[in-house]
């Protein structure tokens, strides 16, 4: 007994054949450049590499960032600055954008504009001091100048960022994305102001 209907051996039934793979290609070519085109232009994976970004963000932590547009205060981004020395992108927070001026000042507080910012992912614990003339720092108070935006790390004790010439300002074409939410150990979003 033939377990194919008779109608698949004739013409008509191997036209309707080619016709439903043909379908099932498309269907399927179209799904694979949609979430190609998602995970291209929409929407990418980060993993966090060290304490920088403590306690907003741990190590190991994974991200979901999405294409970026106009920096503002408060967003969390990753970023790969052209002049990098750690040659892999961070994480960091943006403070300041262009046209602000930024101050580190000795009561261990961020000025921007002249007005203390309210920063409430610090730790109660922690504060902000420059980084030494003499070792790499840059000298505030600073003008953040256009296509540039001004960075820190949560972890203000344990981070590497715009305080240092390392990082520097950071231009605005070297943000990768902003960070959506955390994916992984335990979803969480929030990140951005």
């Amino acid at each position: 007994m033939n377990e194919y209907p008779e109608t698949l051996c004739k013409p008509e039934g191997i036209k309707w054949a080619l016709k439903a793979c043909f379908e099932v290609a498309e269907v399927l070519g179209s799904a694979v450049l949609a979430i190609a085109i998602l995970f291209t232009f929409v929407l990418r994976f980060a993993g966090v590499v060290g304490a920088s970004m403590e306690p907003t963000l741990q190590h190991q932590d994974w991200l979901a960032i999405t294409a970026y547009a106009n920096p503002r205060a408060g967003q969390v981004v990753i970023i790969s600055p052209r002049d990098n020395t750690f040659n892999e992108p961070l994480v960091k927070r943006v403070i300041a954008v262009a046209g602000d001026t930024i101050d580190i000042r000795e009561d261990r507080h961020v000025y921007v504009n002249g007005t203390a910012i309210f920063e409430p992912y610090l730790l109660t614990s922690a504060s902000t001091v420059p980084v030494p003339a003499d070792v790499g720092g840059l000298t505030f108070p600073l003008l953040v100048p256009a296509g540039y935006v001004f960075v820190l790390g949560d972890n203000r004790e344990g981070s590497t960022d715009s305080r240092n010439e390392s990082i520097g300002l950071v231009r605005v074409d070297d943000i990768l994305g902003r960070v959506m939410l955390r994916v992984r150990p335990n979803p969480r979003a929030g990140f951005s102001e």
